[in-house]
């Protein structure tokens, strides 16, 4: 009777059971849930090789130390000529003319571009700014070569296929394929502001104010890549994409002291 009994109780409340098991579980898992998709207050841009997401809070980063200026900017462009500047015979380049203060490279097959004719350019321990625009095209409007030392490189932006942003060459891996390689979308006809600082050991890069580059580039190889070598000592380029340019400008600083 008793063995009966106790049977017929577990019989009737075992529904009972496996539904507050369920009901337990799924909570569970709601928490799990809402614990690993819950939105994180700050994230890195993707990058080809690291796809880590980053949780610092931005008010929590640190603050870029500010460079002891040793000159004021320099405009490299005057707005009405290309004064200090050649257009470079690639093969299949196309026009390059000066708008409203601005320069507009046409679309080549593949590159248009321009490089400095300046002497006495700075090779560590500056800054050149410019804003940069792509009007039509889909990859790189902005291949921005700069001295690095002994050597040069280039900020590639927009390249393969409208998106990736990074230097060429860091130990012979271009920007696709090195450590600096981020992707970014980039809208026809908006004007983006770009700057690279070049230090005897680190190359940063922001555009619109965000740091996009921060490549420590000691005992690595700095060089460029294919038909960018005709862009030095600086010079701009375009891959069949119409680009314009304007605001560009260089500054000296003083050695920045280490973090």
């Amino acid at each position: 009777m008793k063995i009966s009994f106790t049977m017929n109780l577990t019989r009737a409340f075992s529904p009972l059971l496996v539904v507050l098991l369920f009901v337990i579980c799924g909570n569970i898992q709601d928490t799990q849930a809402a614990v690993f998709f819950a939105p994180r207050p700050f994230q890195t841009l993707q990058n080809s090789n690291q796809t880590k997401i980053q949780t610092q809070d931005p008010q929590e980063k640190k603050q870029e130390p500010e460079p002891k200026w040793t000159s004021k900017p320099k405009s490299l462009f005057d707005g009405k000529s290309l004064e200090d500047w050649e257009t470079i015979e690639f093969g299949g380049q196309g026009d390059c003319e000066i708008k409203d203060g601005r320069i507009e490279l046409q679309a080549g097959d593949p590159f248009t571009g321009i490089s400095s004719t300046r002497d006495n350019l700075p090779k560590t321990n500056y800054e050149i700014s410019l804003e940069a625009r792509k009007t039509d095209g889909i990859d790189f409007f902005c291949g921005l070569t700069f001295p690095v030392e002994e050597s040069h490189c280039t900020l590639i932006v927009g390249g393969w296929g409208g998106s990736t942003v990074g230097l060429s060459c860091i130990d012979d891996q271009d920007a696709s394929r090195n450590d600096t390689c981020s992707y970014l979308k980039f809208e026809k006809n908006q004007w983006y502001k770009i700057k690279v600082r070049v230090q005897p050991e680190t190359i940063q890069v922001w555009i619109d104010g965000e740091k996009v580059v921060d490549k420590n580039i000691k005992g690595k190889k700095i060089s460029l890549r294919g038909d960018t070598t005709l862009c030095k000592p600086i010079g701009l380029c375009s891959f069949m994409t119409v680009a314009e340019y304007k605001n560009i400008k260089l500054r000296k600083f003083a050695s920045i002291p280490k973090k």
